[in-house]
């Protein structure tokens, strides 16, 4: 009798069984629907029990599709009868399993080749409970057999001697074999791509053939708009639409053509050899299956040419050495010269029978010694070939540069039979390098060395200088105001007078000398071999007493000078950069003392230089310290005195200069790009200041921000970024204006005209600052809708002395006036300018007359206490 722990294990033991079943059943359901390939179980009745998703793609069916279709509805009917027979062996027990490849059809109706593995799943009693069947897709893998067994017959062919034509009209027949349903046409033409050889259409009537072949020809050669032998392929997938077909369209229509698409048959050198097309009576685009077709059809009719014309192309081998551009000699093992061919003869002027059974020396010419003959045979002997530039002579005696080549051939032996050596004349190329390297080296304007040249020069220079002990002087030219020469005059006669420049600077100098021209107005002379420093100088006011003397150009009498700077070596610099830097500090030090004349590199230069970067590096770290501070100067009205607006006006409070002046560090500012940063400061501290000054007044003071030049064409600008920051302080774009230089307006691009129109429509006035001391860029002035012009002081500080600056003045108020602008006049300072500016009716005005200057905290005082927010001298 049982025990109860047996009992248990018993229990334990169904239990565990339960639980590897449907463990098994889990796996195998994740199996079945998450299988890539198809799977499906039929009962005995044939109908569909289950199946997978892989197996509805597979045939393009949905399911519910699906269920309304046996397997007998899938097969292909050429394969129905077999497939049949084994499922009713399957059926009857006769086996059990059965893999086969076999085809259907798919829902789109293409055919489809799949790999069927298909086992019974039986009763107790061994009849046939289900079948469970797997299909893999190998279309791809039987249509590759199917091609490569089609590339076996058409080369087995050529082999056996077939003609070409015999070869082309197997290999479309085979084709269509592969794809039914498609018409396929070969067509080659000659060598001049004129004329039809083969054309092979062979399915389609003969009444037809005439017509595909024209279709075909039209391809080709572009009349249907294809480029087919242009090596590219062409798809039409609608004929009866395409515009390209117009002049074959009835012909192809009444052939029952619908679409073509045509494949260029390519030789191994990539030469067009002809199309192979296949043509179908439906309009559609090829599937995958069509191009790999087409690809391999070209592909092999390629290889059956380029076998065909095997022979062809070995008749060619032999015209090469005739008609080859590279001259070929042959010699025999004793180097005794057996051969050459014509271009040899051409090349050397020698004929055949000149250099018969002689050695190739005689075509030395001198230029190379003994060693380097040796070294070149013993590269031949040891590796039986040399590669290398020579120098040789012609019969006229004329020396040339060649590119040899000299291989050795060995007969079965091992034993050397030949040399043979390709020459090329490469002079044309000596040539060409010659010129790169000019190009390189030398100034394309001028024809001075360039900075490259000039810097391997004085390296060169510096270097003998020292060895020798000598004085090296280095003169830095720059024209003064070129600039502006181009701008008004134009680049064409900027260019000539560089030219003019270049040709009286090298009259200056000795031939020993190096005049270089380093890039737009900058020239360099390095004098060598010194006696004394007065020397550099000599040569230096020669130069500018040359430049000095008036250009004639283009019937243009042009005034040009000149700023030098010099250094020596080895007393100011031993080095390139160093002594460069020298020279250009002193340069800059010439400009700085008003140009047209001559400074030498001095120690306080060279300190200048220095503080210089030491401000730039101080200046990078003052936005952060919280340095700079932002003063106001009230601009009134000067009939009223009523406050209109303030201008802000940076300051920097150095911790170890004191107040460094804007004119001292904005420059360096702009220069380094750090004026966007710190004007976008400018900016909102402007702003809070004019909010501050709204809450407190009630009307509100407007603000005017000076914006450079750089700042306004920066693209780190962002004006919407600058009105949202107006907008989250809750004040109106009134309150705030920019003021521009003319500059800015002569120069306008695109995008400096869109920001200007940007700040117009945002209301945001603008005003041109110190307006008459440049190029008035008039016609801008309406054109961007200008609110202000402000009067330079320059014209303001001798208004009461100088009738011209009040004659300026009055016209820039009239034209302003008359433009719809108002005028704001600077640096007022007296009671008596600010009369005759109220006379000639200008505006506003700033000066120290009223104020000057004030920190944000003293101009707060200053309006709350200006009676009326007046303010009177």
């Amino acid at each position: 009798m049982p025990t109860k722990d047996s009992e248990a294990d018993q229990e334990q033991q169904r239990c565990n069984a339960l639980q590897t079943l449907e463990t098994s059943e889990q796996r195998f359901r994740a199996y079945f629907e998450q299988s890539m390939f198809g799977m499906a179980t039929t009962g005995p009745d044939n109908q569909w029990i289950e199946f997978n998703q892989a197996f509805c793609d597979l045939f393009g069916y949905t399911p519910e599709e699906l269920k309304t279709r046996t397997w007998a509805d899938l097969v292909h009917p050429d394969r129905h009868s077999h497939q049949e027979s084994l499922i009713q062996k399957l059926v009857g027990g006769v086996i059990d399993d059965f893999v086969m490849e076999t085809r259907y059809i798919r829902k789109s109706g293409d055919n489809i080749d799949v790999l069927l593995s298909t086992r019974a799943v039986r009763n107790p009693d061994d009849s046939l409970a289900y079948t469970v069947s797997q299909i893999e897709d190998i279309t791809f893998r039987k249509l590759a057999e199917r091609r490569e067994q089609m590339r076996r017959k058409a080369l087995e062919s050529v082999a056996q001697g077939a003609s070409l034509k015999e070869i082309m009209l197997q290999i479309v027949e085979a084709a269509e074999a592969i794809y039914p349903g498609a018409m396929c046409s070969i067509l080659l033409m000659d060598r001049e791509e004129k004329h039809l050889l083969i054309g092979a259409a062979p399915s389609l009537p003969d009444r037809y053939n005439q017509a595909i072949h024209g279709i075909q020809i039209g391809m080709a050669v572009g009349s249907c708009g294809t480029a087919a032998f242009t090596g590219k392929r062409t798809i039409v997938s609608d004929i009866a639409s395409d515009p390209y077909w117009k002049d074959y369209r009835a012909m192809a229509l009444d052939a029952g053509l619908a679409a073509s698409w045509s494949e260029p048959i390519l030789s191994a050198s990539g030469k067009v050899l002809g199309t192979f097309a296949i043509y179908r009576s439906e309009a559609s685009s090829p599937d995958e299956q069509e191009i790999a077709l087409i690809e391999s059809v070209a592909n092999l009719v390629s290889i059956v040419i380029e076998r065909a014309r095997a022979q062809e192309e070995l008749d060619l081998a032999a015209s090469i050495y005739n008609h080859s551009s590279e001259s070929v000699l042959v010699a025999d093992a004793d180097n005794r010269i057996i051969a050459i061919n014509p271009a040899f003869a051409r090349t050397t002027g020698y004929s055949f029978e000149e250099v018969q059974g002689k050695n190739p020396a005689i075509l030395s010419s001198g230029r190379h010694d003994a060693a380097f003959f040796e070294a070149m045979w013993k590269e031949i002997h040891e590796k039986g070939v040399w590669q290398g530039e020579i120098w040789n002579r012609r019969k006229n005696g004329e020396v040339f540069p060649e590119w040899l080549t000299i291989n050795t051939l060995h007969n079965e032996k091992g034993e050397i039979q030949h040399y043979v050596a390709m020459g090329w004349d490469i002079t044309k190329k000596i040539r060409s390098d010659e010129l790169i390297w000019r190009q390189a080296n030398y100034d394309f304007l001028t024809d001075l060395p360039n900075r490259y040249m000039f810097q391997d020069r004085l390296e060169q220079e510096i270097r003998a200088s020292q060895r020798e002990g000598s004085l090296l002087a280095l003169l830095f030219i720059d024209l003064d105001h070129f600039k502006d020469i181009n701008d008004t005059l134009g680049h064409p006669v900027g260019d000539q007078l560089l030219i003019q420049t270049a040709e009286r600077i090298n009259h200056c100098t000795r031939g020993s000398d190096t005049v270089a021209r380093m890039g737009g107005d900058e020239f360099t002379v390095i004098l060598r071999d010194l006696a004394k420093t007065a020397d550099a100088e000599a040569v230096a006011e020669q130069i500018i007493n040359k430049l000095a003397v008036p250009y004639t150009i283009n019937g243009e009498t042009i005034y040009a000078t000149t700023s030098i700077g010099i250094a020596f070596c080895p007393d100011d610099a031993s080095d390139v950069d160093q002594l460069v830097s020298s020279a250009d500090q002193a340069m800059y030090a010439s400009k700085s003392a008003g140009r047209n004349r001559i400074s030498y590199f001095t120690r306080a230069l060279q300190d200048s230089a220095r503080n210089r970067l030491a401000l730039i590096a101080d200046m990078r770290l003052a936005l952060q310290n919280e340095e700079f501070e932002v003063f106001f100067q009230p601009i009134l009205d000067l009939a009223s005195g009523q406050i209109q607006k303030a201008e802000a006006l940076i300051r920097w409070n150095h911790p170890r200069r004191g107040l460094i002046s804007p004119a001292d560090f904005i420059p360096l500012a702009e220069e380094t790009g750090l004026i966007v940063e710190i004007g976008d400061w400018v900016f909102r501290e402007s702003a809070a200041a004019a909010k501050q000054w709204y809450d407190l007044t009630g009307i509100g003071i407007p603000v005017s921000v000076n914006m450079s030049p750089i700042q306004f064409q920066s693209d780190a600008l962002s004006i919407s970024s600058w009105l949202e920051h107006l907008h989250a302080l809750g004040l109106e774009e009134r309150f705030l204006s920019i003021e521009i230089t003319e500059s800015l307006l002569l120069n306008a691009n695109k995008e400096v005209k869109d920001r200007l129109l940007h700040f117009r429509d945002a209301g945001i006035q603008v005003a041109i600052d110190d307006f008459g001391i440049g190029y008035s860029a008039l016609s801008y002035l309406k054109r961007f809708d200008i609110d202000y012009l402000k009067i330079d002081q320059s014209f303001v500080k001798n208004m009461e002395t100088e009738q011209n600056d009040r004659v300026l003045s009055e016209a820039i108020v009239v034209m302003a006036h008359k433009l719809g602008m108002q005028v704001i006049a600077e640096g007022v300072e007296t009671e008596a300018q600010r009369r005759l500016l109220l006379d000639m009716g200008c505006d506003s005005g700033q000066g120290y007359l009223f104020s000057r200057p004030l920190p944000a905290k003293e101009f707060k005082v200053l309006i709350l206490n200006a009676p009326g927010k007046t303010l009177r001298p």
